[in-house]
């Protein structure tokens, strides 16, 4: 399939919001109005004290609350809207605005909410979620520990059932054990889901999730100790705080016991036999955070790159031509390459993230409630959330300058932007972290067993038959079998295809991930064929590890591009091609040959890509920014982002 891209066409920008903004219309447009209403909170951030902007961040959230869009994931029968993909949808939004204001609601409805639904049963259920919905009770979520952050299953927090009281200690075993940076804690939370290593008369039954008490009358609960984290890098606007608790007791009952449950007479029972599933098990139900984080990663760009084009088209520098006048900076190529892959790049993520909200509404909902569906999910959102709050990090720096002196300015929101979203790349899990967990599913091919695993038995499968498995299923000649039915051409299918011909395109990043695979699990065969350790193995591999996990994840990105401009009609009854189709594809193209290009390095070194292509690669990009340059600023109209979110006065106007 080729994409002629020798057409431009105007966009129409109304039907190209319609189009991304999808099913959801009505929620995104809510938080838009809501957004605009409360414009004020971005002069706010700046202009008042921590303390009072923390108060504020907490008024903002609970009037959201009241128009609606925070609960839409909550079940219907206590006040929500019964629809995880629109709760998803209205995060997203919300990223055009204060970030501050995102977290917050983020940790308030989406964690701590998120736990006591997921993890809880319909005795929390009916305690908690009302009053939880509309602000009334507000909470945290403390599972991060200072000693441990992403290896959850090593936290400290302890959790001892007394079996005569009926009731389970909560105690924290020194510093390394404080629950540390969460959000919500130093000021407003009065309950908090609270994640400990449980024992059940003397024996350790792993980690567990409980609610806990942490304010009574706004004062700390006896036995729980709270400090203010201070002053971060940005979001000031959330209470980050750490907690201690010195045998806090707490009744059986607050045991969040979906997954399992501690009898009056302490005996654990649990419909999951094996610690490992259960574990991971517990954990997959709180995926909806890494793709809300992700989401609204991809939209803080936006927003950035909206200002950074709307900038580019008024500000002028240099004369370029002999008519004396100075050229408009997006009228350079430079400047173009600069700011319109990561335009087509944004664009390729936000049809990722349809896909994995997709996902996760279908998994929730129980319309496709399976083992493989959850595993998929789960690898897929980490994988989503590492490339887009990466991105989000990118972009906004590289807009940041091509705006000058004035876009250090905090009067024009990217001082804001850069320093509130910067963190997106480290919570809710570590992107080098989460591109492992996207790793282990590729060799695993997200079979059953690694639920059983801990991090040491993982390796040891993964090093052990797993490896067998993908050398068969990657090996070079099957490999080249499936090039060869995307492609015509034989083994020189990467030489004789246009280099628009989406089968190509498609084929060169396939090819890459699956013979980085194959590589991996032939590094990690030969470690243990040498009797090493399979701990020290794997270390040993962990940049591959890496590559090949953002091989996969780029991978759907381009499918998701792809998938979505399949769907469109291919113009209308005057036989004009859709001008919206026709600037998607050449978006589409743009983002899949800059990816290529961007790692032009690898598919040298393994013969597919000729230097004379790679610099045919690099001439069709500049080619193609230059068709994209006319319809930029329609393209980021398109994301519909409230005017008054683009608050950049020397940018924007």
């Amino acid at each position: 399939m080729i994409n002629d891209a020798s057409k431009s066409s105007d966009v129409d920008v109304q039907a190209l919001t319609a189009l991304l903004d999808g099913e959801y219309a009505e929620i995104r447009d809510l938080v838009r109005t809501n957004l605009s209403t409360h414009a004020s909170v971005l002069e706010e951030a700046e202009e008042l004290g921590i303390d009072a902007f923390r108060e504020r961040v907490r008024e903002l959230t609970v009037e959201l609350a009241a128009t609606g869009h925070s609960w839409m994931g909550f079940p219907k029968e206590y006040g929500g809207g019964g629809d995880i993909g629109a709760s998803i949808a209205a995060f997203e939004t919300l990223a055009y605005g204060d970030l501050s204001l995102l977290v917050k609601v983020g940790v308030q409805f989406g964690l701590f909410g998120g736990a006591i639904l997921h993890l809880g049963t319909e005795r929390h259920h009916r305690a908690h979620l009302p009053d939880l919905i509309t602000g009334k009770l507000m909470g945290c979520f403390a599972m991060t520990e200072t000693g441990h952050g992403s290896n959850v299953q090593a936290l400290g927090t302890v959790a001892t059932y007394d079996a005569a009281s009926q009731e389970f200690v909560i105690t924290t075993h020194g510093d390394a054990a404080r629950k540390d940076y969460i959000g919500n804690a130093a000021r407003h939370a009065e309950l908090a889901v609270v994640f400990a290593q449980l024992e059940v008369a003397g024996k350790p039954e792993g980690v567990h999730a409980f609610l806990v008490p942490i304010r009574v009358d706004g004062a700390p609960a006896p036995g729980v100790r709270i400090e203010d984290a201070g002053r971060k890098m940005g979001l000031n606007g959330v209470d980050n705080g750490r907690l201690w608790f010195d045998g806090v007791r707490v009744p059986r009952e607050a045991l969040l016991n979906r997954f399992a449950d501690v009898t009056p007479d302490g005996a654990y029972e649990s419909p999951i036999e094996n610690p490992g599933r259960r574990f991971f098990t517990m954990l997959g139900t709180l995926v909806q955070g890494r793709v809300s984080v992700g989401g609204g990663a991809i939209n803080a760009a936006k927003v950035a790159l909206a200002i950074a084009t709307k900038y580019a088209v008024r500000r002028r520098q240099f004369e370029a031509a002999s008519d004396g006048e100075e050229q408009l900076l997006l009228d350079y190529g430079m400047h173009q390459r600069r700011l319109l892959p990561l335009l087509a790049r944004t664009y390729a993520l936000h049809f990722a993230q349809d896909v994995v909200r997709t996902q996760l509404h279908e998994v929730f909902s129980g319309d496709r409630d399976d083992e493989q569906a959850r595993r998929e999910l789960e690898a897929r959102a980490a994988g989503t959330k590492a490339l887009g709050t990466w991105h989000a990090t990118r972009t906004i720096q590289e807009c940041r300058e091509a705006c000058g002196g004035a876009g250090y300015l905090a009067v024009n929101r990217f001082a804001a932007l850069k320093a509130d979203s910067d963190v997106f790349t480290t919570f809710e899990g570590d992107n080098h972290v989460l591109l492992q967990l996207v790793a282990k599913g590729l060799l695993t091919n997200y079979a059953h067993e690694f639920e059983d695993l801990d991090q040491l038995g993982m390796v040891r499968f993964v090093t052990g038959q797993a490896v067998e498995t993908v050398i068969e299923r990657t090996s070079v000649h099957k490999l080249l079998e499936r090039v060869r039915d995307l492609l015509p051409g034989g083994d020189e299918w990467d030489q004789e295809a246009g280099l628009l011909d989406r089968d190509y395109q498609l084929a060169m990043v396939r090819f890459r991930e699956e013979h980085m695979l194959a590589g991996l699990a032939r590094r990690l065969k030969r470690g243990l064929d040498e009797k090493g350790d399979p701990g020290v193995v794997f270390s040993h591999v962990q940049d591959h590890v890496i590559s090949v996990a953002r091989a996969h994840v780029e991978r759907l990105v381009l499918e998701a591009f792809v998938d979505k401009l399949r769907t469109l009609p291919d113009g209308g009854d005057d036989g004009n091609d859709d001008g919206n189709k026709v600037a998607l594809g050449l978006l589409c193209d743009l983002f899949a040959l800059s990816t290529i290009e961007s790692d032009r390095a690898w598919f040298m070194e393994h013969g597919r890509l000729t230097v004379q292509r790679s610099k045919a690669i690099s001439r069709e990009i500049n080619n193609l920014c230059r068709k994209i340059r006319p319809l930029a600023v329609d393209l980021v109209d398109a994301w519909g982002i409230p005017s008054a979110m683009l608050r950049s006065p020397d940018l924007v106007g």
